[in-house]
């Protein structure tokens, strides 16, 4: 593909977007998890889980996902904060890739701390936040979230930007809740934050993609290449710069690009 110009570039990448971001998109994608609730602490609670156990095969993580609402009842929330010992062990056996259900129990107890404290996800997130990114705000989240005894293994189910992680899954999740829905797809639900805050979920084909662009030059996909991303992005929409997660994305995933 020949190099094209910034102008060339911004087109390309818009149409793409707009042709991405459709309601079809759901159909395969881990965001018709929280499309399936109304209330904003189920859609909360629903699409972090969901987003923590997004990596590998897209069909396992829409089972495991959905499976993993089943076990909460179809009421997020109301497991959360209302569960029983036998609720609980009910969990056992739940599995997705490494993130087993010990890992799902700790995430449960730290979510109910979580909302005891705060009221909900948004409420902490706009606690945290700073003017330009969330990565801060992300790092903060981490430290509350593990501040309850838990196993150490746990950990690793939640990315920290400032130990240079892309931190993908949770950059996805908050791009759910943030981004508005007028196109049917992002949820659009926390109005205390604003699009232009967010960082693209950084992935093996949206990094490709943006390589063969001449967005990115950085060969890893961790914290720098994802600063990179997100200084070129702004420069193309330095109000929404996430919309290009769907071109990115799309290309790489639907088009082999």
């Amino acid at each position: 593909m020949k190099k094209l110009t910034k102008t060339e570039l911004k087109e390309f990448l818009d149409e793409k977007a707009y042709f991405y971001e459709q309601p079809k998109f759901i159909e395969t994608d881990p965001i018709q998890i929280p499309h399936l609730f109304t209330q904003k602490k189920d859609i909360e609670i629903s699409g972090f889980l969901t987003a923590t156990i997004s990596w590998g095969n897209r069909k396992s993580i829409l089972k495991n996902a959905h499976k993993l609402m089943s076990l909460l009842g179809n009421s997020p929330y109301d497991f959360i904060m209302n569960h029983s010992k036998t609720d609980i062990h009910n969990l056992e056996g739940f599995v997705h890739r490494t993130f087993n259900s010990s890992d799902l129990t700790y995430f449960i107890t730290a979510l109910h701390h979580l909302y005891n404290t705060f009221g909900d996800m948004e409420s902490f997130f706009e606690q945290y936040k700073k003017e330009n990114n969330l990565q801060s705000a992300i790092h903060d989240f981490k430290k509350v979230f593990f501040s309850l005894p838990h196993p150490l293994r746990t950990e690793k189910h939640i990315s920290d930007p400032y130990k240079n992680s892309a931190a993908k899954r949770i950059h996805m999740f908050l791009r759910w809740m943030v981004r508005d829905n007028s196109a049917g797809v992002d949820m659009g639900i926390w109005n205390s934050l604003s699009p232009s805050q967010l960082s693209c979920p950084l992935d093996v084909h949206s990094g490709n993609v943006a390589r063969k662009l001449g967005l990115l030059k950085r060969k890893q996909n961790d914290g720098k290449a994802l600063l990179e991303l997100d200084t070129k992005l702004r420069k193309l929409d330095v109000i929404d710069p996430v919309k290009y997660d769907y071109a990115l994305f799309g290309l790489g995933v639907f088009e082999k690009f």
